[in-house]
């Protein structure tokens, strides 16, 4: 027979032993796999908040175009008369003297997008040439400059020549009727 203080070290021992295979098999494990789980959770709910912020922007952006194609460029004829009415506005306010703006059409179709390039020329002061390019970049037209030429025009480089293409698009009417027939449909 075992000794009372055999058998307090035995329970003991066998406590110990009991305590470090259900740390093994079972908290340790259990514990990972609960950190697992969290980490888990936490990339699933950043993808969907991602989800959420890019079916918002969707919503936002189809509101933005249905407005642009609602406001926008509707035929060939106003998207030039616009354009060249807001080239020499533009010119006007900034003090650059355009010395040639010629429209191109081209036949690029693009979803119901179809584009006018202009080759615009100019001469004035380097202010003038600045305040010009900000009034084309921070208009609410469909244009853009695609290509753009700065030179100065005397020695001293107190006049600037420019040369720039922009490109304008727009929306024929029968484009957006059936468009948004499309997208009322999906």
């Amino acid at each position: 027979m075992l000794s009372r203080r055999e058998r307090i070290i035995a329970v003991a021992t066998v406590v110990i032993l009991a305590a470090l295979v259900a740390d093994r098999f079972i908290i340790t494990p259990t514990t990972a796999r609960l950190q697992q789980l969290d980490a888990q959770k936490q990339q699933l709910l950043a993808e969907l908040n991602e989800a959420k912020n890019l079916f918002e922007r969707r919503r936002l952006m189809e509101k933005k175009r249905r407005q642009l194609l609602g406001d926008g460029l509707k035929s060939e004829s106003e998207a030039e008369s616009q354009v060249l009415h807001a080239l020499g506005q533009w010119a006007q306010n900034s003090g650059l003297t355009l010395t040639s703006v010629k429209p191109q059409r081209l036949l690029t179709i693009n979803k119901g997008l179809q584009e006018i390039t202009f080759t615009v020329a100019g001469k004035g002061s380097l202010q003038a040439t600045a305040q010009f390019l900000w009034n084309v970049e921070k208009n609410s037209l469909p244009i853009k400059i695609k290509d753009l030429q700065l030179g100065s025009a005397n020695e001293s480089g107190d006049d600037m020549s420019l040369q720039l293409r922009l490109s304008a698009l727009y929306v024929a009417n029968q484009n957006i009727r059936a468009e948004d027939k499309l997208d009322e449909d999906s």
